[in-house]
């Protein structure tokens, strides 16, 4: 762990192993906190706090730049390390690097943007400024399906906005935080600014939420998890902010390019196996479409090579383990079980020296709202297509869930792109476009998928209070 500008190992000495999901093996070993570790952590980035919120907005940009820079010569080397343990295709986690590596840029310019106002006052002898500060310590906890570009994505804007950080990966994913920790470190971060702890996430979360010199928690995970959270922190009035779950409906209307729009849905919905809050769950097709677009789409699934991420050509890797596996085969035979129609895949992968939990991408059509599959977030390279008719029936079916994260809308016709976007009950939308995430843009979800933006200028707000000072002129 990293506390304090020292690598550390727990109080209690102990540790666990990480393990390569493709084969089993293990890859690695990490400290395991108790909540005295924790502590220490926030001891550290509260006593590095002031001195760093008191920078100027340069010299805490500054380090961000290096970061940035760094992080990109070692993309080869932290990619490895994300597909050893994560599982993911080994170009896909290269690109996961650089999008990472965007935040820190990103950020490192926007720290010079954090701007103040003035009121025109109600009296002549007094002037009205509004200042934004730093909320002071911020605990952040990243989920393992992306775990170096949600760090910077919670890091970069924390650390522009003047805060101090003590981030808590997933289980699932260390080894990747302490390679972007290394990076941090020879960037020239001072000690204290910013803390890495790995263990239990209960253990972390009730520190988080329980010590007074922590102001502020981002969480990205699930939304039962974020619930908990947010209920823990109701007890200390604890700012908290979280990107949560999601169940992404993309919509294909008669008139969209059918072509370019079946490489879209392979893009959002096996990207990591299925396996991200924002790729496709709910595939809704024209019925005037339906039987083209069911053919071309199973057969460029048909064609997609399962393997160990390490593999050269591997377009899909394995599921996180067993029990991603389990959901997904469940919901495939509920489905089925109901009358859904098998395209293609529809069971596990086995081969030889493949130890995982591996799944062939699936496609299913004639699927109904009556299937799991429509209501519950797969994490699986699993594509069900729904018919509709009329514009009007698709959104109501998009919106009729309580998730409000990421949709997707394809179609030649501008008026009905900007139709149906408005109607949309989503913080995202993608229109003709099934990768919209990007560091210069707010990302985050509606109704029970979130709370607050990450990305863009938006994503300094969450770590910023908001300070009025009433001048009176004749003191």
């Amino acid at each position: 762990m990293y506390i304090g500008g020292e690598w550390r190992e727990a109080i209690s000495g102990q540790r666990r192993e990480v393990r390569n999901p493709a084969t089993g093996e293990t890859v690695g070993s990490v400290p395991v906190c108790g909540r005295e570790d924790v502590a220490a952590a926030i001891d550290a980035a509260h006593a590095a706090f002031r001195p760093w919120a008191d920078l100027t907005a340069q010299e805490r940009s500054e380090p961000l730049r290096r970061a940035f820079e760094i992080l990109v010569e070692r993309k080869d080397e932290i990619a490895r390390i994300m597909t050893l343990e994560q599982g993911k295709p080994l170009a896909e986690a290269k690109a996961e690097v650089l999008f990472a590596a965007e935040f820190l840029r990103w950020y490192s310019e926007e720290a010079k943007r954090v701007y103040g106002e003035t009121i025109p006052a109600s009296a002549p002898h007094k002037r009205i400024l509004v200042i934004r500060q730093p909320v002071g310590v911020v605990g952040a906890i990243t989920p393992w399906n992306f775990p170096v570009s949600m760090l910077t994505r919670k890091i970069a804007p924390a650390l522009a906005a003047g805060c101090t950080v003590v981030l808590k990966p997933a289980d699932y994913t260390p080894l990747s935080a302490v390679a972007l920790f290394r990076v941090l470190e020879d960037a020239g971060f001072p000690p204290g600014v910013v803390n890495l702890v790995t263990g239990k996430g209960s253990v972390v979360g009730a520190e988080f939420l329980e010590n007074p010199k922590l102001g502020k928690i981002t969480f990205t995970g699930s939304t039962e998890v974020g619930k908990q959270l947010i209920e823990g922190s109701a007890k200390y009035v604890k700012r908290i902010s979280m990107e949560l779950g999601g169940h992404a409906p993309f919509i294909v209307f008669e008139d969209a390019d059918l072509e370019q729009t079946v490489d879209a849905c392979i893009a959002s919905k096996f990207r990591n196996a299925g396996q991200t809050c924002i790729c496709a769950n709910r595939i809704y097709v024209q019925d005037t479409i339906m039987d083209r677009f069911a053919a071309m789409l199973a057969g460029k699934v048909k064609a997609l090579k399962v393997g160990n991420g390490m593999e050269p050509g591997v377009d899909i890797g394995p599921l996180i383990d067993w029990e991603a596996l389990e959901k997904v085969e469940q919901q495939v035979q509920d489905a089925l079980s109901k009358g859904a129609k098998l395209e293609a895949g529809g069971r596990r992968y086995v081969r030889e020296g493949l130890n995982g939990a591996f799944y062939e991408p699936t496609v299913l059509s004639h699927v109904d709202e009556s299937m799991d599959i429509c209501s519950v977030e797969t994490f699986g390279p699993v594509a069900p297509l729904i018919a509709f008719r009329t514009e009007e029936e698709v959104i109501a079916k998009a919106n009729a869930t309580e998730y409000g994260l990421a949709s997707y809308v394809f179609t030649r016709d501008l008026g009905r792109a900007f139709r149906v976007s408005e109607r949309l009950e989503y913080g995202i939308v993608g229109v003709n476009d099934p990768l919209p995430s990007v560091a210069q843009a707010p990302f985050g979800g509606w109704k029970e998928s979130g709370l607050g933006r990450e990305g863009g200028r938006h994503g300094l707000e969450a770590f910023l209070e908001i300070k009025y000072i009433s001048l009176g002129l004749n003191g």
